[in-house]
């Protein structure tokens, strides 16, 4: 008889229960389900308000980049990241960058949009007329949903009404510009949304349907540009090679995929560590690179006329310092404290300026010394310990590995049973 995975009321037991449940359907062992159940600094009774279903906490490495100035400001950055390599590049870019200055970022208000989807529309000229004729009726009443984000000098800025052809025939989108202040805004967005939706229905005489944020925020940017030393980088060939490898991912999707993903790298990282929404800032970013119909760069690079190296970077960057995980997660807390922000914008000026960091040190590598070696050093540490390696062997496995080219568990099971015997 097959198992089946429906469990009736499965979202009311207790954590212990549920870990019991999916304990027999999967067939784990004691320690398994121990360590499912295993006490976190984030604990059960606050994870199974933050997710549905609730089974146990996924650890993620934290560490801190450092070597940062940002704005003239020294900081240390929080990451939450499992993969070799990226925080220590960071901090080497970050190094790298002082001798010019360090990283100048900018932002803009945080402003957020929220769309509302009007369908049925016989003449949509007229419907957007009407719309933005009871423009100041709607702000009015979206800002009434959420008079604390008023209070604090954010709320409904503007609503403009974009014309869309479709597959099914022209969309009417009323487009909602919420300043968010500190926080992300999705929800406060999403609320006013629906709080307009009927107004909206009524002047335009159609019928709406989605009432959502948009995560490609391209009134909420972050920007930042720093300057790095020809000699710092590795002498003036170095600094070509990292322009010729950005010239090659603007012009190819298939590079730059990868290119973007180096950035997102510290952006990422940083996001997580925060508490803020990792998928929402990707999505917004991923989008941001292909608006102009073509996937290109998320970074500029280029050599300036003292033949160092500038570099930019330039995407939307929704993140909060209130509510969400943020508030909830205490580890996020702690990352909060350790950046010292008090704003929204402040925090996005520090993830992007991480991102400017990570892009670099991946080009730099990549022009200067091919696969970078530290982090096949890293990478080999992974291999041995996955391999059942402790202790003084994970050095000595992962070193032989990497000296022999073969960095594979079965290589590092062959080296742990050797060293072993000595």
């Amino acid at each position: 008889m097959s198992k089946s995975s429906e469990f009736s009321g499965f979202y009311k037991l207790s954590v212990s229960e549920r870990v019991k449940l999916v304990k027999g359907f999967a067939g784990l062992s004691d320690e398994e389900a121990g360590l499912l159940e295993k006490p976190s600094v984030l604990s059960f009774d606050v994870a199974n308000r933050m997710v549905e279903n609730l089974v146990g906490v996924m650890p993620v490495p934290l560490g801190v980049a450092v070597n940062f100035l940002i704005n003239g400001r020294e900081l240390v950055v929080p990451m939450a990241i499992e993969e070799p390599s990226v925080i220590a590049a960071a901090s080497n870019a970050a190094k790298m960058a002082r001798m010019k200055g360090g990283f100048h970022a900018t932002s803009t208000d945080p402003i957020m949009i929220g769309q509302i989807q009007i369908v049925g529309i016989q003449d949509a000229h007229r419907a957007r007329f009407e719309i933005l004729a009871h423009k100041e009726q709607m702000l009015k009443k979206a800002n009434d949903q959420d008079p604390v984000l008023v209070s604090l000098g954010g709320g409904a800025r503007d609503l403009e009404v974009r014309i869309i052809e479709t597959f099914l025939g022209k969309m009417v989108i009323a487009e909602l510009l919420v300043d968010c202040r500190d926080a992300m805004g999705a929800n406060a967005v999403n609320t006013m949304a629906e709080a307009v939706a009927p107004m909206i229905e009524e002047v335009s005489g159609g019928r709406v349907y989605l009432r959502i944020v948009s995560n490609l925020a391209v009134k909420r940017l972050a920007r930042v540009k720093a300057v790095f030393a020809k000699d710092a980088l590795g002498g003036e060939e170095v600094v070509d090679g990292i322009v010729r490898a950005y010239a090659f991912a603007a012009a190819d999707p298939f590079r730059c995929a990868t290119h973007n993903k180096g950035i997102m790298n510290g952006v990422t990282a940083a996001v997580l560590a925060s508490g803020n929404d990792t998928r929402a800032i990707e999505a917004g970013a991923h989008a941001y690179a292909a608006r102009s119909g073509h996937y290109t760069s998320l970074t500029t690079w280029e050599k300036n006329a003292d033949g160092d190296l500038v570099g930019t970077l330039e995407m939307p960057m929704a993140v909060g310092i209130v509510g969400g995980a943020t508030a909830s997660n205490p580890i996020a807390k702690i990352a909060v404290k350790i950046l010292g922000v008090k704003s929204a914008r402040e925090l996005a000026e520090i993830i992007v300026s991480v991102g400017l960091a990570q892009n670099l040190a991946a080009l730099r590598a990549l022009a200067a010394e091919g696969i970078q070696r530290g982090h096949m050093n890293l990478h080999a540490r992974n291999i041995a310990i996955s391999a059942g390696a402790a202790g003084e062997l994970i050095d000595k496995v992962a070193e032989q590995m990497v000296a022999e080219r073969k960095i594979r568990v079965d290589r590092a099971k062959e080296l742990l049973e050797k060293f072993s015997k000595r």
